[in-house]
């Protein structure tokens, strides 16, 4: 499941992050690129542990948290803290796949990554190329989103950032952990959700057929889900 979430941030929530992030320590990218990831990545990202890393990446937690449409198609266990990269003109990043396992920043546990996400802080206009290449089952998909919007894809796909040729492409991206592992199978309960929500909208609450749909969704993620 690939799946865009648009204006995640207010036009005033990304001025906010982008002026807080003007200066905040960048630092290269590569710092915690895996080794095969470190050929290919050439872009910059804010020191992880900065207060100002850490300051924005809970404000993004905080939100995540809250987000009815993130919740029901993640249904998040865990969340890596977000961090935030930059690409500057003749940066990219190459063709590669997220590790599956990762350190949790700041602890000593580790994480599974069923879902990566970037969050745009950059519009389209403001620079050429830098579009995120998804590799689907559908063939590669091209995602270049308005600042504030959100793409949400399987940590399993290869996946790249085109090269940017003029001006600045600025993102915060983070992994998830959900508490259904399989692909298809939280694509389905993301489906049943949003149905029974949609229902929900035009049904009475003690509505007999939303209550058994809604039992169908519950009973399903009990025996799918691992927590």
């Amino acid at each position: 499941m690939l799946l865009t979430i648009s204006d995640f941030l207010s036009r005033d929530e990304v001025s906010h992050f982008r002026e807080a992030l003007r200066t905040a320590p960048w630092v290269d990218g590569r710092v915690n690129a895996g080794s095969l990831s470190s050929h290919v990545k050439h872009n910059e990202q804010v020191e992880t542990e900065s207060p100002v890393a850490r300051t924005l990446a809970n404000q993004l937690l905080r939100k995540l948290g809250h987000h009815p449409l993130f919740v029901s198609a993640a249904m998040p266990h865990q969340i890596q803290p977000p961090r935030f990269n930059r690409y500057g003109s003749g940066q990219d990043f190459g063709i590669h796949v997220d590790g599956a396992i990762m350190p949790i920043a700041g602890t000593d546990r580790v994480m599974r990554s069923d879902l990566a996400a970037t969050l745009f802080l950059t519009d389209p206009l403001d620079y050429d190329g830098g579009e995120l290449t998804v590799e689907t089952e559908f063939g590669a998909q091209e995602i270049k989103l308005r600042a504030g919007d959100m793409v949400l894809y399987p940590s399993s796909s290869l996946h790249r950032v085109q090269p940017v040729t003029r001006g600045e492409r600025v993102c915060a991206f983070f992994w998830v952990q959900s508490m259904i592992r399989d692909d298809g199978e939280r694509s389905l309960l993301f489906d049943l959700d949003q149905t029974i929500q949609s229902i929900a909208a035009t049904k009475a609450p003690n509505d007999p057929d939303l209550i058994r749909l809604t039992g169908i969704y519950h009973n399903l993620v009990r025996r799918w889900a691992a927590v």
